[in-house]
């Protein structure tokens, strides 16, 4: 194969969860200019459907409402893209909320509604679904597609907030991404005999919906080059993982957080 032909996409049906905004808009883009075709799959209609028209010039893209708790949901939008592509190649999932507060405050104040004996059932089950089981749902829906193929790339987005311990981020935050981590290696290891490659990005702090001023400024000051990611910057990540360029990686994790699990430098 020739260097140029690496990260080559073109033609290849891609599925993206919280494709609408954020890291999730940014993979799609990162796809759409290099060719394939997206199904983007999002519960905020009305967003799903801006997004989709903002960028159908670059490329195939069709949008999909769906709340990725619902499991039937997820598999039924699955199967409605492998019915209108024929195929299915690559699978973000991405989908994700935040938490809430952690038990210290952006000033490092103890924060008591962050405390563990503080936080609400409904919080943790609606995180822990969102992020967690949503991410197996999706996984789940795609293997049968890919098997029949022997041939499939599954990116899971995790965090570095779940390979280290967080104060200002919730603790069902932290819980669902770790889960999201162990998940990747987990089905890497069951699917290789497939050529089903599984791996996870792990992003540090990155300026998306879930970024407040607050928290973007808590996060610059604890990295070594002061500033957040911006979604962009995570496109060739996104690309080399869903290309031929990654064609020996499976059951890794791949941090891109400027530095931020480094600490201060300064």
């Amino acid at each position: 194969m020739k260097t140029q032909e690496l990260f080559d996409v073109a033609g290849l049906s891609v599925v993206i969860t919280g494709g609408a905004k954020g890291l999730g808009r940014a993979f799609a883009e990162a796809m759409l200019d290099n060719g394939a075709k997206v199904a983007l799959l999002d519960r905020d209609a009305a967003i799903l459907d801006a997004t989709v028209s903002e960028l159908s010039p670059r490329g195939e893209v069709a949008g999909i409402a769906v709340d990725v708790t619902d499991r039937k949901a997820v598999k039924s939008a699955v199967d409605q893209v492998v019915a209108r592509t024929g195929r299915l190649d690559v699978v973000f999932a991405n989908a994700g909320i935040d938490a809430g507060p952690g038990f210290l405050s952006i000033s490092g104040e103890r924060d008591p509604e962050g405390a563990i004996e503080s936080i609400p059932d409904g919080l943790w089950d609606k995180v822990i679904d969102t992020n967690l089981t949503s991410v197996f749902a999706t996984l789940r829906a795609s293997v049968p597609h890919m098997k029949r193929q022997r041939s499939g790339r599954i990116i899971l987005t995790a965090s570095i907030a779940g390979v280290r311990p967080g104060a200002i981020v919730g603790m069902p935050y932290q819980i669902s991404k770790a889960g999201v981590a162990h998940l990747a290696k987990q089905s890497a290891l069951e699917l290789a005999k497939y050529n089903i490659l599984v791996n996870a990005i792990l992003p540090g702090p990155f300026l998306t919906q879930l970024t407040t001023p607050d928290l973007k400024k808590r996060f610059e000051a604890g990295s070594p080059i002061h500033r957040v990611g911006q979604p962009e910057e995570i496109q060739g990540l996104a690309l080399f993982l869903a290309s031929p360029a990654s064609s020996y990686i499976t059951g890794t994790h791949i941090v891109i957080d400027g530095g931020a699990l480094l600490g201060r430098a300064d």
